[in-house]
């Protein structure tokens, strides 16, 4: 089953869009921001914070750096407005940063500045290689005036234990994930448990130097490592939360909630949704068989 799973990834730019967007409405909030707002306000209700995400990465003109900035202040307002337990996450490239840094950097500083104005997080995304040491190289920018974000650190990149060493000494905001793109074994491991050991590594190194981390994953090894972990240094629930996507495994969500663990989920919205739910597909190829029976059942 797995590999006629995987077989369907690859053949998924086939699927009508219309059977795609009904498996991947489990893990968007829908087009608008008025959806996640809803959505962030049904998870508040159980304990549970949200980061809101507005889809959309890689624009290739100012114009479209421009809306997305904007597009990101509109989330911060509709945080403030509606009294969220949220806070706000972005990529980089959306804003720019692959046609000039010092623009990118421009649009980043407004939305960060806006967030600390209204007392609100940002959570900087981390994408692939081309992009890791210029994303840093912002966070650390940024946080010169505003110490109100954060960045992303993705365990399977082999760099990554030496940035948390400089990024712990400014006591970053981590999130840490596994990390989701491809790529060469060089710069990657590829492994999965050496991906899982270099995790709870870099987990340890940010507890040690008292860095407050969302722990981002889905994995029992690793839930399970960092429950021994938090109870073995005496972290306190202040100092930590556990982050999931939206409809990825929410019944070990639940648990680790009622555990008394502080439970962040990720919450997407907009009409870039495709990519995104593609991705997700990879990333889980049993989402994408469902997505493929459909093609032949209509869907039922």
């Amino acid at each position: 089953m797995n590999i006629l799973n995987n077989l369907f990834v690859t053949t998924l730019p086939l699927v009508p869009k219309s059977i795609v967007r009904r498996f991947a409405n489990k893990y968007i909030a829908g087009d608008s921001l008025e959806d996640a707002v809803n959505v962030t306000k049904q998870l508040n209700d159980r304990g549970i914070m949200t980061t809101i995400d507005v889809l959309g990465e890689g624009v290739f003109s100012r114009q479209d750096a421009v809306n997305a900035k904007n597009e990101c202040l509109e989330v911060l307002e509709a945080i403030d407005k509606n009294r969220l337990n949220a806070n706000h996450s972005l990529k980089p490239t959306s804003l720019g940063l692959g046609i000039d840094y010092e623009f990118c950097l421009q649009n980043l500083t407004e939305i960060v500045k806006k967030a600390n104005k209204l007392g609100q997080f940002v959570r900087i995304d981390m994408e692939d290689s081309p992009y890791t040491t210029r994303t840093l190289n912002l966070y650390e920018d940024v946080y010169k005036k505003y110490q109100n974000c954060g960045v992303v650190i993705q365990s399977y990149m082999r760099r990554s234990m030496d940035d948390v060493a400089e990024l712990a000494k400014m006591k970053t905001n981590f999130r840490l994930c596994k990390g989701i793109y491809i790529e060469p074994v060089e710069i990657a491991y590829k492994g999965k448990q050496e991906v899982r050991d270099n995790y709870l590594k870099l987990l340890r190194l940010m507890f040690e130097n008292n860095c407050y981390v969302g722990i981002a994953t889905h994995d029992d090894y690793l839930i399970e490592g960092a429950y021994k972990m938090i109870a073995g240094l005496n972290k306190q629930k202040h100092e930590y939360e556990f982050q999931m996507l939206l409809g990825v495994r929410d019944k070990l969500r639940n648990k680790i909630v009622k555990d008394g663990h502080r439970m962040r989920i990720y919450v997407p919205f907009g009409v870039h949704w495709y990519k995104y739910s593609i991705r997700r597909f990879k990333e889980n190829p049993n989402m994408a068989g469902y997505a493929f029976k459909a093609l032949f059942t209509g869907g039922r």
